[in-house]
């Protein structure tokens, strides 16, 4: 009975042997089950055959094509802001006033010079006129007493052949006549150098007014650049300084901006940006409306793994249009033609391999597919 029992049990062990080996085997051979997933988190696509538009997107702002800012022509202290960001101004609306009191004490003493300069060079111009009517009073004297001489001469000369006056007489009136003939030669020419000289110190004069004429009148300009103006029409952007604080010349005062001409810049990631070129086709989503532009510039740079590109807008801008509006922008690279195209994932790189899942038919199962 014994040996009976133990033949019994080795069978067993070697018939639960036997058959957990078949079961391993078994089951190495089956094929691991396909993992499951919600079909409402599948996104879907179909591949079609036609006409495909290659296109970039990106994100960006708008921002004006002309920018004005307005600097300090001269130092002075913020005293007054006249205007806010948003205020819409012409050319001659005032910002902000700066105060210097240095620079109006300098006004008001080149002014003074001025009017020095200017009283002076009237009594100059009066005595150099009188000092020249003294000289013509000479000058036609001595011509005066040179013909009178003359005629003397003459008239003894006559006498003289006739007896009737000296010889003597009559050569000492002629002597006379040509020293009155010598002096009215240099009256004349004393008058004319008198002339000459009068014109070059008045000029000399005058220049010294012109002079101090330009230095008031730009102590004067910098005295009334001490209220800032908008310079041209426009949306006041910005005024970067604050009242009480002391500004050089040079430094910005406020920017201001024409809203209706804007542009888009539009941030590109530099692995997509190397196909755009200017004058690209462009659309420009401002979340209010859709703007039609084109490709104007490409930024030569990256940064922070993005290329700036500049879309000139064309059509009319949407209401809410501004600068600094986040935007969305568009880029048509180009089209093709008679291509088969299925939408790209957000993984795919361009001309590079992506592993989609191909749906069998009737839809309930997919195979993982290689596609370019």
């Amino acid at each position: 009975m014994a040996d009976k029992r133990r033949k019994r049990r080795i069978a067993i062990g070697i018939g639960a042997i036997v058959l957990v080996v078949l079961v391993t085997i078994g089951l190495s051979r089956l094929e691991p089950a396909a993992p499951s997933v919600e079909k409402a988190t599948v996104w879907v696509d179909t591949v079609k055959r036609g006409p495909m538009l290659r296109q970039v997107r990106g994100s960006g702002t708008l921002v004006p094509e002309e920018i004005r800012w307005i600097p300090a022509t001269t130092e002075g202290r913020v005293e007054r802001i006249l205007a806010l960001p948003g205020t819409v101004v012409k050319a001659d609306t005032v910002l902000l006033e700066l105060s210097n009191p240095e620079l109006v004490v300098a006004a008001q003493d080149a002014a003074s010079e001025l009017k020095a300069a200017q009283a002076e060079y009237t009594n100059l111009k009066v005595q150099l006129r009188s000092a020249l009517l003294t000289q013509q009073s000479q000058t036609a004297a001595v011509e005066a007493d040179y013909r009178q001489a003359s005629l003397q001469a003459e008239a003894d000369a006559e006498l003289a052949k006739d007896g009737l006056v000296a010889e003597i007489a009559q050569k000492i009136s002629r002597l006379r006549a040509d020293e009155l003939k010598g002096r009215t030669e240099i009256e004349q020419k004393r008058l004319e150098i008198s002339s000459e000289a009068a014109d070059a110190q008045l000029a000399v004069q005058q220049a010294r007014v012109d002079r101090l004429g330009a230095a008031a009148r730009l102590r004067r300009s910098q005295v009334e650049f001490l209220k800032v103006r908008a310079s041209v029409e426009g949306v006041l952007q910005q005024i970067p300084v604050e009242v009480g604080q002391r500004v050089t010349p040079g430094a910005n005062l406020a920017r201001v901006v024409e809203p209706g001409r804007l542009k888009a810049e539009i941030r590109i990631a530099e692995t997509q940006a190397r196909d755009i070129q200017i004058g690209q086709v462009a659309s420009i989503d401002t979340r209010n409306g859709v703007v039609a532009g084109k490709v104007s510039r490409i930024d030569p740079a990256v940064q922070n793994g993005t290329v700036t590109v500049d879309v000139a807008l064309e059509g009319p801008l949407p209401k809410g249009a501004r600068p600094d509006l986040t935007v969305d922008g568009t880029i048509e690279l180009e089209r093709l033609a008679n291509v088969l195209s299925v939408g790209r994932p957000a993984f795919g790189g361009e001309q590079g391999m992506v592993g989609l899942f191909r749906l069998e038919p009737g839809g309930g199962a997919a195979k993982r597919v290689k596609v370019k």
